[in-house]
Formats: structure tokens, C-alpha cells, sequence
């Protein structure tokens, strides 16, 4: 009989690439991750590995049982949900991931009506940069998470995960007001919006850091358009690009909620059509576990006004 447990690992091997890469993310060494896959090619029978120099590759065999793992913990998940509604009275820890300007703008008034309705939970929220959830729901260290993409950079089919979506925010090109654009265009990568970021693409930018999804969006939407920004600064708190922007230290893209109300006079926002999407992201089968539909109900009926559902536009 094959062990949940190794083919969890498999999986994460199948998606990390190495071992010592699973082990790190899981709380192992890399000596027990290695000798719990050897268990389980022994359950199989077969070899489900091939090892080329310090690195190891996934047979045709071992790629196939990864996708019946895929199935297998999916299951294990609805179970555990079925299980968890018989219990009723929901109750104990339910860790949240959660990006930045999320957590300052619709996760606070989530976590009051999630009080109100489930006393007996106990939300932990963890700010993660989206494209950390993946591993972190896979591994166990979230239970539920707020992700996001944009017009540029769809998010990634991540194995082992779902999402529903859950809004939408407009983008703005922020720069100093000495240096106020023209309009914005008609459509993502329409020849508006081409025009109107050519007109800075002389500027310094501001993005976030290399490897986030912001920095790609920013980068990407300039290639769009016909150039590469020249990187000046690389700041990931909204709020603090915006400083800069107002310090005439560059232009940059940023979402609707990074724009608070005390917003510098002397920065110039313009929309721009691309927008950024949220999505509520959980392990395949857990959409049914009631402390998860718990939080995304309240995550809905806590939404700020001026914030659009998933199918409007900002």
C-alpha cells in the first residue's frame, strides 16, 4: 500500500525540482526526504526517479503516480471538510496568507465578521507575497489565501490548488506632477495605454522587487509598449513608492488599494485599463471545508464599496 505521506513528497519534488528544495519547504533534511522516496519506489515496484549528477528527474512512472497523488490528496481534502461539517461549531486555528495591501484593506473587516459569525475561531494571518502561497497551502502552512495577478501576469495553474475569484482594482500611473501624463487607453495593451507609458519611457521607474508579481506587471506592461524601464528604485510597500514618485525620484504602476486617502498632492495618478484580480486560493477539495468558506464569506461581505466584484470592471 503507498504512503500519503511519500506521495505528498513525490508531488512536491515533481513541483520544486530538487530535494534539497523539499526538504527546506516541508521541515526535513534532505537525507530523510531521500530515504522516504527510496521507500516508496519499493512500494511501487519500480523506479519512480533518475538521477542525472547531483540533481533528480521523475521517470515516466513516477510522473504518472504524481498525478494520481494529485487525486488521492484532493480527496483526503474533501474528506477532511465532510468531516469538519459533521463536527459543526467550527473552531481552532485557521492560517491566512494574505499580500500587503489586502491585509491593511479588506482583511481586517473579514477577520470582525468572521468573529462575529464563528466566535470559536482563531484566524493567524501570515503576509505572504503571492507567489509564495503555492508552496505554503501545499505544505500545510496555510489553510486559505488571498492571491493576486494582473492583465500582464495571469497567475500560474499551480498544481494540487484552486481559486474563485474574488475582485477587481483598477491601475494608475502614478508620476510627480511636474511630469503629468496625457489620457489612458482604451484596452490592456491598447494603443492608449502604449502611448501614454512611451511618454515616460525616458523617466526612472520605480518597481517592486525582482521576482514578484508587481515587478513583472510593471516591467511587462513597458515591454508592451514598446520599451524596458530603467529601474531606479525597487520598493515593495506601496505607500513608500508613491513617496518617492511625489520626491520626483520616478514613475511607477500601482494598484487601486495602494493608493490611501492621504495620498501626496504632488503625485499625478492617471488610470490606466490594465487592472489587478484577487482570488481566494485553498487546496483542491477544501472549498466545501466550512472554516475556509467561513473566512471567504466574510472575506465578501466585508468587501470595501468601491472595490468591483469578479465580473465587473473598476
Amino acid at each position: 500500500m503507498l504512503d500519503v505521506r511519500r506521495l505528498r513528497l513525490l508531488r512536491e519534488l515533481a513541483h520544486r525540482g530538487t530535494i534539497a528544495a523539499v526538504a527546506e519547504a516541508l521541515s526535513f533534511s534532505p537525507s530523510a526526504v531521500s530515504q522516504q522516496l527510496s521507500v516508496l519506489e519499493r512500494e511501487a515496484g519500480l523506479p519512480l526517479l533518475e538521477r542525472t549528477g547531483r540533481r533528480v528527474r521523475l521517470t515516466a512512472a513516477g510522473q504518472n503516480l504524481v498525478r494520481h497523488a494529485d487525486a488521492v490528496l484532493e480527496l483526503l481534502e474533501r474528506a477532511d471538510a465532510e468531516l469538519a461539517e459533521a463536527r459543526g461549531g467550527l473552531a481552532g486555528a485557521l492560517r491566512i496568507g494574505s499580500f500587503p495591501t489586502a491585509t491593511r484593506a479588506v482583511v481586517p473587516a473579514a477577520l470582525a465578521e468572521l468573529a462575529r459569525r464563528h466566535p470559536g475561531l482563531e484566524p493567524m494571518v501570515f503576509e505572504t507575497d503571492p507567489a509564495a502561497v503555492a508552496d505554503g497551502l501545499r505544505a500545510g502552512d496555510l489553510d486559505v489565501a488571498l492571491i493576486h495577478a494582473y492583465d500582464f501576469v495571469p497567475a500560474p495553474q499551480e498544481p494540487g490548488l484552486a481559486t474563485q475569484p474574488l475582485y477587481r482594482e483598477a491601475m494608475y500611473l502614478a508620476t510627480p506632477e511636474r511630469a503629468a501624463p496625457g489620457g489612458a487607453g482604451e484596452s490592456p495593451g491598447g494603443p492608449g495605454q502604449r502611448a501614454l507609458l512611451r511618454t515616460h519611457a525616458d523617466a526612472p521607474w520605480i518597481t517592486a522587487t525582482p521576482g514578484t508579481l508587481c515587478h513583472a506587471m510593471t516591467v511587462r506592461a513597458c515591454e508592451d509598449a514598446g520599451f524596458v524601464p530603467r529601474i531606479r528604485h525597487q520598493v515593495d510597500e506601496f505607500a513608500t513608492v508613491l513617496a518617492l514618485v511625489a520626491a520626483g525620484q520616478g514613475v511607477a504602476v500601482v494598484p487601486q488599494l495602494g493608493i490611501t486617502a492621504e495620498a501626496d498632492p504632488a503625485v499625478v495618478l492617471t488610470r490606466l485599463v490594465m487592472e489587478r484580480r484577487t482570488n481566494v486560493a485553498f487546496r483542491s477539495g477544501a472549498a466545501a471545508h466550512p472554516a475556509v468558506a467561513a473566512f471567504d464569506a466574510a472575506l465578501r461581505a466585508a468587501l470595501p464599496p468601491e472595490l468591483s466584484g469578479p465580473g465587473q470592471r473598476p
